[in-house]
């Protein structure tokens, strides 16, 4: 299924499908859209981690972010011939919104929905032996849980046509090059250094963490004279607040801030 901890005030929630390549099935989905909510309405916490579990041993270990939607299911009970079929609810998570900012610990193949996964996340670290992929087409499927706009919003047009005409995945390298993935790192590495890149970001004050997530999001394509706008917005928003008085004293006290989100 999937189960998640939080540690300190970094949430790390993990698929745990490894025998079903972490395909994600009703319980999973649903499970990972209640984690969701809940670490999006605890104040402590500031980042969350998405990764996926491998399966045995490290000589044995299958490495795999997700396969997307069990397929196994989907054909058992039918989904998409019935418009109120509710028996898969990845789609759900994948649209909803949510303040907090996530990153994604790749250390495998992160296919169909799993990729979906992934750009729904803001940040990828991911494992040289990680590929991406939305081979929907191969199944007569569309990437709707957002693959197919989220790659072409995150990656140049052309590799995220080929991506969705072909179904074919790219490697991590490439993923890299073209700016899907931040970090590229060694087998075994994606967690421990997403980790780290999430204390980096759980160190800033959570709301203008939360909020810059929020500008950068809804800023994009829009013109410059707006965008300042909101910016400003934002700004005027976090100087009434008691956390940016509180950053301002620890600058002039010289010592480490303590945030309470508020």
């Amino acid at each position: 299924m999937f189960h998640y901890e939080v540690r300190g005030n970094v949430a790390v929630m993990t698929i745990d499908r490894p025998e079903a390549r972490n395909a994600i099935d009703t319980p999973t989905s649903e499970g990972l859209i209640d984690a969701a909510a809940a670490i999006d309405a605890d104040p402590t916490i500031v980042v969350g981690v998405l990764t996926g579990a491998t399966n045995g041993d490290s000589d044995k270990a299958v490495p795999m972010f997700s396969a997307g939607a069990d397929l196994k299911e989907l054909r058992e009970r039918r989904f998409g011939g019935d418009k109120n079929d509710r028996s898969h609810r990845l789609a759900d998570l994948l649209q909803s919104e949510r303040t907090t900012p996530w990153i994604a610990a790749v250390d495998g193949p992160a296919l169909a929905g799993g990729c979906e996964l992934v750009l729904w996340c803001d940040l990828v670290v991911a494992s040289t032996r990680s590929s991406f992929g939305i081979p929907e087409v191969k199944r007569c499927l569309v990437a709707g849980a957002g693959g197919v706009f989220r790659l072409a919003r995150k990656i140049p047009l052309n590799v995220a046509m080929e991506c969705a005409l072909t179904g074919d995945p790219i490697t991590a390298e490439r993923a890299h090059a073209v700016g899907l993935v931040n970090e590229l790192v060694e087998p075994g590495q994606a967690l421990p250094r997403a980790l780290e890149l999430a204390a980096r970001i759980a160190t800033n004050a959570p709301l203008a963490v939360a909020t810059s997530r929020r500008v950068a999001l809804d800023t994009l394509g829009v013109p410059d004279a707006q965008a300042f706008e909101q910016s400003m917005d934002a700004v005027r928003l976090l100087i009434g607040s008691q956390d940016y008085k509180e950053g301002l004293d620890a600058f002039v006290e010289k010592r480490a801030p303590r945030w309470q989100g508020k």
